[in-house]
């Protein structure tokens, strides 16, 4: 049995967090697919142990709905539901918290065990309990989101910040459980390349987890079934209609003013990525290992750029919306690799 006294790298536990990862991935993508078909208010209440149950007969089923159909979102959009329709949308948002759930168990366990076995590296115990209480908030979050959609009359699904922080949440989790497993896989860093290379490399993996946010407020405002021609909005530059009643209006609640805000980071972030992949090949200090992720990240973001054009033009179909989603949070993952692998000889 190997001490974390004496040791400051432990390959199990690097499998773990990877693995954490991957259902948080799947977590990502279900939730995506719960966001386009409109399934995540079906489950109007919070129950974080019994929830995990779905409805057992007929007759659970029947309170279920007699749930749903008092929320704005049937009475304002899916009035007339069938039963069968609205298990559809039910086992969508059942799934997500079910995978929520694994999510905390995935982690919870495995850590509690290397800690009695004293086989997690001392310096990632810290880390590791913030990465349990980032999940653990993250959850929270969730439910306060579903709240927007149940109790604001004016609403028939979630509300577009909230959803933002929600997954703005889950994201930051991803990137935490990659750095940290790597870290976990390798040891403690020994810098050796220029620091200017950390600060290209996070502020390429930041204005990713940026841009992120901003697709969530495209999402989660409907944004992107409007102004679905490029490279102009409408056949103009900027869009009519891109100012709120006020700031707060137009940052969060414009369609017109977040799908402009979303287009213009994404010619940024492309260009960025391709400045940084010429310039980590032309480096002298770099290894050969970060070389190659700068040109993997700017690749991925050229395919998620494409992705995104052809979601808008198509007018957002489930299938190309979870893809777009799945693809940002692999570039997030691949741009976290590079800045922890710039920070290595």
């Amino acid at each position: 049995m190997t001490s974390f006294l004496r040791s400051d790298r432990s390959r199990p536990v690097a499998l773990w967090l990877f693995a954490v990862a991957l259902i948080v991935l799947a977590l990502v993508v279900v939730g995506g697919a719960t966001r386009l078909t409109d399934s995540g208010l079906s489950i109007t209440e919070w129950k974080p142990l019994t929830g995990a149950l779905p409805p057992m007969s007929a007759g659970d089923w029947n309170e279920e709905f007699a749930r749903y159909r008092e929320i704005p979102q049937y009475q304002q959009l899916n009035k007339g539901m069938s039963l069968e329709a609205f298990k559809a949308i039910y086992w969508w948002e059942w799934s997500h918290r079910l995978l929520g759930r694994l999510v905390g168990a995935a982690f919870a366990i495995p850590f509690a065990y290397f800690l009695v076995r004293r086989q997690l590296p001392k310096r990632l115990i810290w880390r590791c309990a913030a990465l349990f209480a980032l999940g653990g908030l993250q959850g929270a979050v969730g439910w306060w989101m579903v709240s927007s959609g149940l109790s604001q009359s004016q609403l028939v699904s979630v509300a577009p910040e909230r959803l933002t922080v929600h997954l703005g949440l889950a994201f930051a989790l991803l990137a935490g459980l990659v750095w940290t497993g790597l870290d976990a896989w390798t040891g403690a860093p020994r810098q050796t390349v220029p620091s200017a290379w950390n600060f290209r490399a996070l502020g390429l993996a930041a204005l990713i987890y940026v841009q992120i946010l901003l697709g969530a407020l495209v999402a989660g405002n409907d944004a992107g079934l409007v102004y679905n021609d490029w490279p102009l909005m409408n056949g103009a530059l900027f869009p009519k209609d891109y100012a709120g009643a006020s700031l707060w209006a137009t940052l969060a609640h414009s369609q017109a003013a977040v799908q402009l805000h979303h287009r213009l980071i994404a010619y940024v972030l492309l260009i960025l990525a391709l400045v940084v992949a010429v310039a980590a090949q032309r480096s002298r200090y770099l290894p050969t290992a970060a070389k190659v992720l700068a040109l993997v990240v700017a690749g991925v973001v050229v395919v998620q750029a494409a992705l995104g054009i052809a979601a808008l033009m198509a007018g957002v179909p489930i299938w190309l919306g979870i893809l777009h989603q799945v693809t940002a949070a692999l570039l997030l993952a691949l741009a976290t690799a590079f800045a922890w692998r710039v920070r290595r000889p």
